[in-house]
């Protein structure tokens, strides 16, 4: 037979609770959670592109330097397209086939950015202005035809492209 003591007779028999390991888990899948749409966001492209860039790299380097004497004058043989900034080849397209009043518009963009990596899962495009104020501006009319011509200009399946004005302020968006 089994003796039982009074201390063991006043001690209630605790179970282990689980709820820590629950928590544990929950917040784990959640950080797995967002790592995965961080990767997923960031195209997961990119790295293949910075080892082709250091295959190219290392190719060079190890050619002779008469070879790459050679190669000089081929770069300044490249077209003049890729030497514009952003903003310039925007204007260049509006001023191919915008109507007046869109390449009036678009005399006042002084900068584009984000516009040179598309991967058509989240493209963001900036488009700066010199025109001033808000979504409630004076302005916004203009700013929605420029995001309008952007939009004819460049093609996305998933893009956004945004005006803002020289103080910063958001004045017009559109998808594209």
């Amino acid at each position: 037979m089994a003796t039982c003591s009074a201390v063991d007779a006043v001690r209630p028999v605790r179970q282990k609770s689980s709820a820590g390991k629950i928590i544990g888990f929950g917040c784990l899948c959640v950080i797995g959670l967002f790592v995965l749409i961080g990767a997923v966001a960031s195209g997961g492209g990119d790295s293949t592109d910075n080892s082709n860039k250091d295959e190219a790299i290392t190719t060079a380097s190890s050619e002779p330097k008469a070879d790459h004497s050679q190669k000089a004058p081929a770069k300044e043989k490249k077209p003049a397209e890729g030497s514009k900034s952003q903003a310039e080849q925007f204007q260049a397209c509006v001023a191919k086939s915008g109507t007046p009043t869109e390449k009036a518009a678009v005399k006042h963009v002084t900068k584009v950015t984000g516009n040179d990596k598309r991967n058509d899962i989240l493209d963001a495009a900036e488009v700066w202005t010199d025109y001033t104020g808000g979504l409630m501006s004076s302005h916004s009319g203009d700013a929605k035809l420029i995001a309008s011509v952007f939009t004819s200009c460049y093609e996305s399946k998933n893009g956004l492209v945004s005006i803002y004005g020289k103080d910063g302020d958001l004045i017009a968006n559109a998808n594209y």
